[in-house]
C-alpha cells in the first residue's frame, strides 16, 4: 500500500450515502436468514459435522477516515443455533468495510470465545464474488487468540468466499485452517450457507440526518 506523504488531512467532500458507496459490500446490506448451514468442526474422535440456521443483520455505518483513506461499511451481527440445542452456537460481530479508490475490502470479526481477526481482500465495485483473507503471526490483516486457544485450537489462516446469486441471495464458505493439540496434521474447519433477505437495510446515521429520512 503507498501511504501518502500527508497522512492528516482528510478528503474535501464525502457523501453521507453509505448504501450508494459500499461497491460490491452493497449487496450484503440487509437483514437475512438461512436454514441450511454446514459446520465441520474438531473432536476427540474425529471431525463433527452439524447443520445450523443464521440470522445476520448488515446496516450501513457513517463514512470513516483514516485522514486521507476513505472507507464506507457495514456494522454486522451473526447469530447461529443448532436445531437441537437451545443455547446459541455461534455469535460473531464486526464490521464490512470498502475503500472505493482501492477496492480494498476488509472484514473485522469477533467472536466471545477469546478471538479477534481482520482480514483483507480486493474487488471491484461491481464484483459479485469477495475473498477476504488473514494469517497468524502478521501485524497487518492477522489473527489473535487467547492464550488457551493459541495452545489448543492454534489458528493459522481464516479464508471467507463470499457469492452473490441472480436472485439477490448470497452464499459464503469459510475454511480455517486449526492447529490441533497432539494432532499432527491441520484441521480445516468448515462452516458454508446461504442467505435469504427477510429486511431491507436503514440509512446511516448521517445520511438520515442530512435528508431527513428516518430508519424503518
Amino acid at each position: 500500500m503507498d501511504v501518502p506523504e500527508d497522512i492528516f488531512t482528510e478528503p474535501d467532500q464525502i457523501d453521507p450515502d453509505t448504501l450508494s458507496n459500499l461497491g460490491p459490500l452493497r449487496h450484503l446490506a440487509g437483514i437475512w436468514e438461512g436454514v441450511a448451514g454446514q459446520d465441520v468442526n474438531p473432536k476427540a474422535d474425529g471431525p463433527e459435522r452439524r447443520v445450523f440456521s443464521e440470522r445476520i443483520e448488515l446496516q450501513p455505518i457513517d463514512p470513516q477516515t483514516n485522514g486521507p483513506q476513505l472507507l464506507y461499511g457495514l456494522r454486522y451481527h451473526t447469530h447461529i443455533n443448532a436445531p437441537d440445542e437451545q443455547n446459541t452456537f455461534h455469535d460473531q460481530i464486526g464490521y464490512w468495510l470498502w475503500e472505493p479508490a482501492t477496492g480494498l475490502i476488509m472484514q473485522t470479526l469477533a467472536i466471545p470465545r477469546g478471538q479477534v481477526a481482520l482480514a483483507i481482500g480486493h474487488a471491484e465495485a461491481d464484483a459479485r464474488r469477495i475473498v477476504v483473507e488473514a494469517n497468524r503471526g502478521t501485524s497487518s490483516y492477522g489473527i489473535c487468540s487467547s492464550e488457551f486457544l493459541e495452545q489448543a485450537f492454534r489458528t493459522d489462516r481464516y479464508r471467507m468466499e463470499i457469492e452473490i446469486h441472480d436472485d439477490g441471495s448470497w452464499s459464503y464458505t469459510e475454511d480455517t485452517i486449526l492447529m490441533v493439540r497432539g494432532r499432527a496434521e491441520p484441521f480445516v474447519h468448515k462452516d458454508s450457507n446461504r442467505l435469504t433477505k427477510i429486511a431491507e437495510p436503514n440509512p446511516n446515521p448521517w445520511f438520515q440526518i442530512s435528508t431527513g429520512k428516518g430508519g424503518q
